[in-house]
């Protein structure tokens, strides 16, 4: 695999400085490398890590690849009894990266779909360990984990219809009810942490310094219990759902009436115009005019939100 080389990108201005005179950096975005995606094998489980806080772990092709073969590790490892997924840096994942290239290679990417269903099949249990940003792509990796953790500033949302998108994935109508799924998808508004915990978005919320401690916690007592019945119970839940439409419902996309009403959509966005034309500052602030009053984190993050 030969890995593109480094990129320029407008970034972010820094939380909180802006309307205060600062002008946008320009950072430099590191290349696609292994250590996209760190595996740590601990006592029982393992700890994986998307490792991309330039880009607030953005997800591109990279990390599909590398997420795939560390769930693949913990898998066949008989000694990891469970997993805990978190992000390095102040965001679990911002989302889809709408500014990714290809790879530079004809090796197999999988989807996010890809990655999603094989953390839904794998029999042992998954932990979301959520601090930060977990929007877009990333609200529904952590919604597809069987256990999700929230840190007191995590951030959660549905924010695609910002761009004009539909979702990557239909996960939301079955983490929450009807009504709180057609709010999230329809308006595109990010959620805190306590709203996601009455939504039932995320299990637990705890204070960010004890996020790890307690998805870890959370992953020695599943490692500690009867595996067959671990994995059964999980299987059980999880038939549950796929009775009700789960699958079909995850690869919305393949039915022919709705690839049909959806077919051209990403192109009627004109806020992806201004990004091309104008660049990543105009195009957050057209993105989001709209949210700029009643909503305290209008803004979306900088390289993902899809």
């Amino acid at each position: 695999m030969n890995d593109e080389g480094p990129q320029l990108r407008a970034f972010v201005v820094k939380e909180g400085s802006e309307g205060m005179g600062q002008q946008p950096q320009q950072i430099e975005i590191p290349p696609p490398s292994p250590t996209d995606v760190l595996y740590e094998k601990r006592e029982g489980y393992a700890l994986i890590t998307l490792n991309r806080p330039v880009v607030l772990n953005a997800i591109n092709w990279s990390i599909l690849r590398r997420l795939s073969v560390a769930l693949d590790q913990a898998e066949v490892d008989d000694d990891v009894k469970a997993i805990v997924l978190t992000g390095a840096g102040r965001a679990f994942s911002s989302g889809g990266d709408i500014q990714s290239t290809p790879p530079p290679d004809d090796d197999p990417t999988p989807s996010g779909v890809d990655i999603n269903l094989r953390i839904w099949n794998m029999p042992k249990p998954v932990i979301a360990a959520v601090r930060g940003y977990a929007v877009g792509q990333g609200h529904e990796l952590a919604g597809t984990c069987d256990m999700t953790i929230a840190a007191d500033d995590a951030v959660f949302g549905e924010l695609q219809i910002r761009h004009g998108f539909g979702p990557p994935m239909l996960i939301s109508p079955f983490i929450t009810g009807l009504k709180q799924a057609k709010e999230l998808l329809m308006l595109g508004e990010r959620i805190t942490a306590q709203e996601a915990l009455r939504l039932g978005l995320v299990n637990r919320v705890v204070p960010g310094d004890e996020l790890l401690a307690v998805a870890e916690d959370l992953a020695k007592k599943l490692a500690a219990l009867p595996q067959k019945t671990v994995q059964s119970n999980k299987m059980l839940v999880n038939r549950t759902y796929e009775i009700a439409g789960f699958r079909q419902a995850l690869n919305y996309r393949d039915d022919p009436l709705i690839a049909a009403m959806l077919e051209g959509t990403h192109g009627d966005s004109p806020h992806l115009k201004v990004l091309r034309e104008q660049g990543w500052e105009a195009f957050r602030a057209s993105r989001d005019q709209l949210y700029k009053s009643g909503d305290a984190t209008a803004q979306v993050p900088a390289d993902g939100g899809v």
